[in-house]
């Protein structure tokens, strides 16, 4: 069975972070693991608190899996601190890690910063350059790319922008949900490729970035090419959203589980 590892936050209401993770990965057909960065006290409303792990109990973390269980891919999400990001490049250099999808949570949609300054400038100095693939949205790109993106146009220039810098593949995000956002892919060496989303009247998209670079890493761990694994990974954002699962106060997660079936899901 091919296995897929996450590097995130965990999220208590479960709609994004190591659970969101787990589910995708569980749903695209690998077997998943995680080494938690940080526990969250969240829901749908939104961050209550947070408890970030030492880089010391992170590190023993990845040991831990790399030492036993290979991870095929890796993806990894929200990373607050340069220190923990440190320890996440060492360990991938370290074991030759393949197929790693960064989503560099760095902004959030109403444009509030998400980490220090100094954890950005790690992530693009020790993170990025090992990913295969990373997935910023809009406000992260423009971070990455230095410029303004307001067209489809600016898209391309960006994703260039960051391909060129960083010497790796983009999928850059049209939108803050996946509902109605068309994503570029920019892989190195190859022409830009547009994925149209799928419209679908559904507020509820907790948790879309992390369950979309986890369904692409479960794709890669799998052994397809970039392209298919973003087609594939969006055509599951686009089965989970449909599913109009509808949970809590705020914008709810996803039905990760919308196509799993059998006897012991009766």
């Amino acid at each position: 069975m091919n296995t897929a590892l996450t590097i995130a936050g965990s999220d208590s209401c479960g709609g994004a972070g190591i659970q969101a993770d787990i589910k995708t990965m569980t749903a695209n057909g690998v077997y998943a693991m995680s080494a938690i960065t940080a526990l969250t006290a969240q829901n749908t409303t939104g961050v209550q608190g947070i408890m970030e792990v030492t880089p010391e109990f992170l590190a023993e973390e990845l040991e831990s899996i790399f030492s036993d269980i290979y991870p095929d891919a890796i993806k990894t999400g929200m990373v607050a601190s340069s220190k923990l990001i440190e320890v996440i490049a060492e360990k991938l250099i370290k074991y030759d890690a393949k197929n790693i999808v960064v989503d560099p949570v760095m902004v959030a949609t109403s444009g509030a910063k998400l980490i220090a300054d100094e954890a950005i400038e790690s992530l693009k100095s020790k993170l990025l350059p090992l990913a295969r693939v990373i997935t910023p949205n809009i406000p992260e790109a423009e971070v990455l790319s230095g410029m303004s993106i307001k067209t489809s146009e600016d898209m391309v220039t960006a994703a260039k922008a960051i391909s060129d810098t960083f010497g790796i593949s983009v999928l850059l995000k049209g939108g803050h949900s996946l509902n109605d956002a068309n994503d570029l892919l920019y892989e190195v060496g190859k022409e830009p490729v547009w994925f149209h989303g799928k419209r679908i009247n559904n507020n509820n998209t907790h948790g879309t970035g992390c369950t979309l670079s986890s369904a692409i890493a479960s794709n890669l761990a799998k052994g397809m090419s970039l392209e298919q694994a973003v087609k594939h990974a969006k055509n599951y954002i686009s089965g989970a959203l449909s599913a109009m699962l509808d949970l809590g106060k705020g914008s709810g997660p996803m039905n990760h589980a919308f196509a799993i079936g059998g006897e012991y899901n009766e």
